[in-house]
């Protein structure tokens, strides 16, 4: 037996149809999850990234994807996204017919709503971390949070009330996920989590989450070069809550929309689409805004405004708009927004300024842990490289030693 073991943990050989069975049971896990059976059609599941056909499938996608994640199953982990999942996604979403009521089950946990609470508190705790630290800071975390926590919840017994506030708030704790997922780089695996949260959220009946689900999507879309379907993404995520949008959302979900198409170089329609979000921002009301888009103000669309002229080569609105959107309380948004005001300085011709911005950018970020924030700087280095003076010379000189700089050498040796 001896000897077995230590050719299973060589990886010179699998467990047998006899051992393999009995380790699943014994660690709670499936075949691939233990690298033991990667054909099986059960386990095959776990890379499906088709929107989910019911609040059921719903929750056994989401509770398989948070356990696998938990392992680190790589081939989840380095999953590439699926085009056709965000166009299947959106339609499904945009058509579908009164939510589903969740199953009324006789077995597990008895859930109320301060089970919902506690889901909510704890998810609003990763969220600040998130944005303080990173993707990556505490990820790991939050999934096994979800996983250990969450799940027996949704397999729990609940009335229909505690059922709609119970997806609305797992999905809206799966997005973050997806959110921290995405600035990790594992784009294939926060695509899953925002299929499984839009699902959620259109059996809570939370038509508004949903769009700013679909609006996460854009924004990932535009990030991986996918322009056209993150247009696509934010019209979808307009359309779908005409009817209890909000002026913070609809700024929100055109911002978006200004994103993509400035990627396009449709430089007249990203104009129209950012003056639709600046109007609909003057028009808010506070008192009539979901909790969770509260973030999004003027200076948030004043980062959106400084990536879209920024990449439409207007430089100098890029540095007008990117002055404006330090909040000096979301640090990732403000790494983000520096270094596209770095990189709005550098394209003007102005190569000290955009230095010294770019070092103030780096001393910000010094605590996050993002691949985002990564690929933002390894972009501006590429760009740099292209200039030769005193300045950028000193300028390496003086960030050799920073840990997001350092990064960028992996990311740019690949």
């Amino acid at each position: 037996m001896k000897r077995r073991i230590a050719s299973w943990e060589n990886g010179h050989s699998v467990p047998d149809d006899f051992y393999g069975p009995l380790l699943c049971e014994v660690f709670g896990l499936s075949a691939v999850e233990l690298g033991l059976n990667h054909e099986s059609g059960r386990d095959a599941s776990l890379m499906d990234v088709s929107y989910p056909a019911s609040p059921d499938d719903a929750i056994e996608a989401v509770s398989r994807l948070w356990r696998a994640d938990l392992n680190r199953y790589e081939p989840l982990l380095q999953a590439e996204p699926s085009e056709p999942a965000w166009n299947e996604a959106s339609l499904r979403w945009l058509v579908a017919p009164e939510p589903a009521i969740p199953r009324q089950r006789q077995a597990g946990t008895r859930v109320g709503l301060g089970d919902v609470a506690a889901i909510k508190t704890t998810a609003d705790m990763f969220a600040e971390l998130d944005d303080r630290f990173g993707g990556d800071h505490a990820r790991h975390a939050a999934i096994q949070y979800l996983s250990a926590e969450v799940t027996p919840l949704l397999h729990g017994k609940y009335t229909e009330q505690v059922g709609r506030a119970l997806f609305s708030t797992v999905a809206e704790a799966t997005l973050l996920t997806g959110w921290m997922s995405y600035d990790a780089c594992r784009h294939g695996l926060a695509q899953r989590y925002f299929l499984q949260a839009l699902r959620l959220a259109q059996d809570a009946n939370d038509r508004r989450l949903a769009g700013s689900i679909l609006s996460a999507m854009s924004h990932q879309a535009t990030f991986l070069g996918r322009y056209i379907q993150a247009a696509t993404l934010a019209r979808a995520a307009l359309m779908g809550i005409s009817p209890v949008a909000t002026p913070t959302l609809r700024a929100q979900f055109h911002a978006m929309e200004a994103r993509a198409l400035a990627r396009t170089g449709d430089v007249q329609a990203c104009k129209a689409a950012l003056t639709a979000a600046t109007n609909a921002l003057e028009s808010r009301n506070s008192d009539d805004e979901p909790e969770w888009i509260s973030y999004f103000d003027e200076a948030e669309l004043a980062a959106e405004a400084a990536h879209c002229f920024r990449d439409v080569n207007s430089a100098r609105q890029a540095v007008a708009h990117a002055e404006n959107a330090m909040s000096g309380s979301h640090v990732r948004s403000d790494f983000f927004a520096t270094m596209v005001l770095a990189d709005a300085h550098l394209r003007a011709g102005d190569v000290e300024e955009a230095c010294r911005v770019a070092l103030d950018a780096l001393d910000l970020g010094e605590q996050l842990k993002s691949a985002r924030c990564v690929s933002y700087l390894a972009e501006f280095r590429q760009h740099l490289s292209q200039v030769g003076n005193a300045a950028t010379h000193d300028f390496r000189e003086q960030v050799a030693e920073h840990r997001l700089w350092q990064a960028t050498d992996r990311l740019l040796s690949v």
